[in-house]
């Protein structure tokens, strides 16, 4: 194990590891970027329908040069799980700390786990697999789950856990604890005004559709119905259902916005 622990420790270290890592950050934002403009795009009527990152990276892969930009994607985000699972194998951010407990070594785990699956969409969007749209992809994995023994358990646990980082989201947008790690004495007064504002605004974006997503999973689960069970296209789809839904989609849609020029001003100052 302490092996293991050197190994992910120098590799995440090394030059090439602390670059994919901000390029990984890169990536994340881009995604964002790219789903709150879609979003905005729908509720400004311009859009006949949303798409999730699977939808709107198979839109981009329509041609060799964006097949190309959903590869550079992908490296990134298979960078940026490689450097949540070093810290979960470390027990400790990269940037340095105290050692941390299990349950937020698992938060790294979980954290790496999704943005390999992140990569496997961008790697399905190359071949057109997702051009049907993200919440059929998670009615059919819901309903597979769903089949297994304690499936409705282990999709109501998924979705609490999304829940959970929702809330976790809203957290760090109130607290602004997504400032600490960062080189904030290489920005000025501007900078770091502006810099806060993208954050508190995107995360409790992104709050709003984890907690969504994962609403919607645990009412799949309770109510044995797999078609309940929503993607982020999904949970978009359900803000523009409700009163004022366009203007509600909106406001959502330049959160996401902010919370992806938030990702790449952090691939610039974040220490890893």
């Amino acid at each position: 194990m302490s092996d293991l622990k050197h190994g992910a420790k120098e590799a995440a270290k090394s030059d090439w590891g602390q670059g994919l890592a901000r390029w990984g950050l890169i990536s994340k934002g881009s995604l964002y970027l790219l789903v709150g403009a879609i979003a905005g795009h729908v509720a400004v009527g311009g859009g006949e329908r949303l798409r999730d990152r699977g939808g709107a990276l198979a839109a981009v892969a329509d041609n060799w040069l964006g097949k190309i930009l959903v590869v550079a994607l992908a490296v990134g985000l298979a960078g940026y799980a490689a450097w949540r699972f070093a810290e979960a194998v470390l027990g400790r951010p990269l940037e340095g700390g105290e050692k941390e407990g299990w349950m937020k070594r698992g938060g790294y785990l979980a954290r790496a786990v999704w943005y390999l699956g992140l990569v496997g969409v961008a790697v399905s969007a190359l071949y057109g697999a997702n051009e049907s749209g993200g919440s059929r992809q998670e009615d059919r994995f819901t309903a597979r789950v769903l089949e297994w023994p304690l499936g409705r358990w282990i999709v109501a646990a998924i979705g609490l856990a999304i829940l959970g980082a929702g809330a976790f989201n809203l957290w760090r947008a109130v607290t602004r604890k997504f400032l600490e790690n960062l080189k904030l004495r290489k920005m000025s007064d501007v900078e770091e005004r502006m810099f806060t504002w993208l954050g508190v605004v995107g995360h409790v974006a992104r709050g709003v559709v984890f907690g969504l997503i994962g609403f919607f999973l645990v009412r799949a689960a309770w109510q044995y119905d797999p078609k309940e069970a929503v993607g982020i296209d999904g949970a978009l789809a359900e803000v523009l259902k409700q009163d004022y839904g366009d203007t509600l989609l909106g406001i959502v849609a330049a959160g996401l916005v902010a919370f992806g020029l938030y990702c790449l001003v952090e691939a610039r100052y974040r220490e890893v």
